[in-house]
């Protein structure tokens, strides 16, 4: 049986189906370079070198990161293939998102 999404990842889902999520690398990436990412959230289970490159990324371009779950869990909430990278690029959305993930007591990368 699935497991069911916690708030974030509800949060998270919402912001997919309403075509508020840029997800996949190449998508993610250049939503924080045109500056329309307001929060990028990171696979646990990414490769080192793809959290570093986005956790570099988004502290140049001031976009909160964060690194939750597993591939496979966001590709599963936002209904698509496996994804390491998930961008919001709607503002409220990613702050319920944010605060969600706060809540649940998951920080930012620094």
């Amino acid at each position: 049986m699935a497991q069911k999404p916690n708030k974030a990842e509800f949060m998270l889902s919402l912001a997919a189906r309403a075509g508020k999520a840029a997800s996949g690398e190449t998508a993610a990436e250049h939503a924080i370079r045109t500056g329309k990412a307001w929060v990028v959230i990171v696979a646990e289970d990414a490769s080192d070198n793809t959290k570093k490159k986005f956790t570099n990324k988004c502290h140049y371009y001031g976009t909160p990161v964060y690194i939750y779950s597993t591939k496979q869990r966001l590709a599963h909430v936002i209904g698509r293939e496996l994804r390491s990278v998930v961008a919001v690029t709607d503002e409220k959305m990613a702050s319920a998102v944010i605060e969600k993930l706060e809540e649940m007591d998951v920080h930012g990368e620094e």
